[in-house]
């Protein structure tokens, strides 16, 4: 996914919107199938855009963001373990098992 900042050439709107590539963004531009959303206008065009570099490693952190970290990951652990111990796995056929519970509790 890329993100485009967007500009409209007709009322100077600037927006922001998402596109699977560069390529599909192309694509849509050709098709005439980007506009703007507040006046409809096809004259939209792509802003000049600076990536995003800033890059923050691990030792940057702080010992609380760290801790914070560290304990979300513990109790998604938890919640894993748990559902694997308490529950079963009924695949791609959930929706003919879930029917099959449900009218079978009604027969009784």
């Amino acid at each position: 996914m890329i993100k485009y900042n967007l500009n409209c050439k007709k009322c100077d709107l600037s927006f922001d919107s998402w596109f699977a590539s560069s390529k599909e963004y192309e694509k849509l531009k050709r098709k005439k199938l980007i506009n703007c959303h507040g006046c409809g206008s096809l004259r939209v065009e792509k802003n000049l855009m600076a990536p995003k570099l800033i890059k923050q490693t691990l030792s940057q952190k702080t010992d609380k963001e760290f801790l914070k970290l560290k304990k979300i990951r513990k109790t998604i652990s938890e919640y894993q373990k748990f559902i694997k111990n308490n529950f079963d796995y009924v695949g791609k056929n959930f929706a003919y098992e879930a029917r099959s519970i449900h009218y079978d509790k009604k027969k009784n």
